[in-house]
Formats: C-alpha cells, structure tokens, sequence
C-alpha cells in the first residue's frame, strides 16, 4: 500500500480520535438527558486506568531494557503529560463546551515553546514570538466570547489552559531528557506506572460501590474506558508510526484538524457556537503556526497537540 496514503490515514484517524476525546469526557461525565453520572476524578481515573493496564503486556521488556534513572524521568513524564492533563479536562468539562476544551486545546505548541523558552533557555526568533502573542490574544478571545457572564466558567477554561502548559512541558522533557529511547518503552511505562494511583482515587471516590451495572453507569465507565485506550494508548502509538513514515512536522499538523473535529460535535450536540468562537480558533492556529516555523530545519521539536 502507498506510504503516502498510510500516512494521511493515520493522520485523518488521528484527528477524528483525539477531536473526539472531548466529547467522550462528557459522556462519561452525563448521560443522553445531561444528568451527572461520573464524577470529573473518576472519569479521568478510569481513563488512565484503562491506558496503563492496555500496555501491560510491554512492561517486562521496558523494564530489562531500560536504566532506572530513564525509568524515572519516564514516570515524570507520564504524571506531567496524562496523569495531571487528564484530571484537568475532566474538570474543565464540568462548565465548559467539550467545543471549547478542544478549541483551547491548539495552545500546546505555544506553550512547548513558551517552556523551552523559560525552563532551557532556548532561543526564539521574532516571528516565533509574534505567532505566541497572536495565539495567546486567540485564547483570551475565545475564553471571553465563551463566558456566560459567570466568572467561574473562565476559571474552568483555565483548567485546560494549564493542561496544555503542562503538554507543552512535557514534550520539552521528553525531548531533552529521553531523546533516543524508544517511543514504546516510554508509553509503556508512563501509562502503566499511572495504575496504582488511578486505583487508590477510584477507591477513595466510591466508584467500585456504584451500581455499575445500570445502564447510565455502564455507558459513562465504556466512554471514559475509550478515552484511555483509543484516545491515550492507541492514538499515541498511531503519532509515533506517523512521525517515522512522514516526519515531526507532517505529525504536528494534528494540531490543526482535532479543534474542528471537536467543534464538529460541539455542533452536532447542540452547544453555542458563533462566528466569534470560529473566528478565534483561526487566531489561535495562525498564531500557532507563525510560533512553530523553526529558524533551521534541525531539532525541531514535535508539537503535536494532544488531549
């Protein structure tokens, strides 16, 4: 089969999984008449849960192969870029549109360069930082024109504000500290060393003494169980296919497509979206697009965004 057409088909995949994770949240937060079922901590809880126990089976091998101080480095990164990003966007999602957490979403490529810039001192031309403030502006944008006049709802966009600063810290981690080891070995530890701890809040939430068997429960804990192997675990070894057949740059044009998949069900699911709402996704992706042209083509970071 032609490389080039695998290539686009990961990518499409990948932008409908991942624009659709925020949509997923919800389902496992309400039922069809918008009534709670999960609580934020339990739907992320399960998410992770489900990641980690999906790449179990790799976890002998990562564990001979690899030294232990990589080993740590790795759990790090699994707290940094899943553990605290995926209680965030369950919290978020709590008052914001699942439109909205996606559309914001398109902030991680500013903030991988805004912490390469503040945490390693890495250079950025002019442009660069022309393209964060204009996507910053974006942000505000969409953030205000979202808000209901309760201050509360821009707090929660927050949330998922902080998630992509995290994203964004994560990547400049991984790519600093765990450049060279295998991409399998690294999704294979983070995810499974986030068991034990997704275990214990489920505990302490009650989950396991809700009656799982209804029909609202069992739907909620099948969405949130989604999220973590098709959302986290499929789609990160699908970004990592795609980086080795058509490149970081070609992979980090997800960035673009998830926030219109997400709007796409955001419309479909009847939430509020205008012209304005529209309008400041473009100024966050131009903005995006103006902070990630590299000034030489090497050690160009991924930006892929994710969720």
């Amino acid at each position: 089969m032609n490389n080039r057409f695998i290539s686009w088909g990961i990518f499409l995949l990948l932008c409908l999984i991942w624009g659709s994770s925020f949509i997923l949240m919800k389902w496992g937060l309400y039922d069809s008449h918008q009534q709670p079922v999960l609580s934020a901590y339990e739907v992320a809880a399960l998410r992770l849960l489900s990641s980690g126990l999906v790449m179990l089976p790799f976890l002998p091998k990562a564990l001979k192969t690899l030294p232990k101080k990589i080993i740590l480095y790795i759990l790090l990164t699994g707290w940094l870029g899943s553990f605290f990003p995926s209680f965030l966007f369950c919290i978020a999602e709590t008052r914001v549109d699942s439109a909205l957490a996606g559309s914001l979403n398109a902030l991680t490529p500013l903030f991988v360069i805004i912490t390469a810039a503040l945490f390693y001192r890495s250079k950025t031309s002019k442009k660069n930082t022309l393209g964060v403030i204009i996507g910053l502006l974006g942000c505000a944008l969409l953030v205000f024109v979202n808000q209901t006049g309760q201050v509360g709802n821009i707090l929660f966009s927050g949330f998922v504000i902080l998630a992509t600063f995290l994203f964004g810290l994560n990547v400049n981690m991984i790519y600093k500290k765990l450049n060279g080891v295998s991409s399998l070995h690294i999704t294979t530890i983070a995810f499974t060393g986030l068991i034990p701890p997704s275990i214990i809040i489920l505990l302490i939430t009650g989950y396991f003494k809700l009656p799982l068997s209804n029909h609202a429960f069992a739907l909620s804990t099948l969405a949130s169980s989604l999220l973590g192997i098709v959302a986290t675990a499929m789609a990160s070894w699908l970004l990592y296919i795609l980086i080795k057949k058509a490149g970081g740059l070609f992979a980090s044009l997800v960035t673009y497509g998830v926030p219109f998949i997400a709007i796409l069900w955001g419309i479909y699911y009847g939430e509020k979206i205008t012209f304005l709402h529209v309008l400041s996704l473009l100024i966050i992706l131009a903005g995006v697009y103006l902070a990630s042209i590299p000034e030489k083509a090497e050690g160009k970071i991924n930006v892929t965004a994710t969720s």
